[in-house]
């Protein structure tokens, strides 16, 4: 399980990565299998699926999603625990709140992510 210190400080960091546009940082996060899906992805990709594979097709997925939205900030709303995951939820700069499902591998790096919005 990680601990409540562990799962708050990678919560700082991932927002602050985004924060930053910093895509070395946010993608620092991610383990090479990882698979998100997300609303967004559906109509930024125009796939309906909204499931985007692997940690280099992740990357240029968010390189298109800090083109699209060059002003994109996150405010720290809460943060959830589980044994392997976590629950980010935070408000962005249009003020459309999003927690997003994280699931970590035994490096603690990110293989799961689910994005719901409201």
């Amino acid at each position: 399980m990680i601990s409540e210190t562990d799962i708050r400080q990678f919560a700082q960091h991932w927002i602050a990565a985004w924060n930053s546009h910093d895509l070395d940082a946010i993608m620092s996060h991610y383990a090479p299998e990882v698979v998100l899906t997300s609303p967004t992805a559906a109509k930024l990709l125009n796939d309906p699926s909204g499931s985007v594979t692997g940690k280099e097709a992740v990357r240029r997925y968010f390189e298109r999603g800090l083109e699209a939205y060059p002003n994109l900030t996150f405010e720290l709303l809460d943060v959830m625990r589980g044994i392997s995951s976590v629950i980010l939820y935070y408000r962005n700069q249009k003020g459309t709140k999003t927690g997003e499902f994280m699931e970590f591998d035994a490096n603690r790096k990110v293989v799961r992510v689910i994005a719901n919005y409201s």
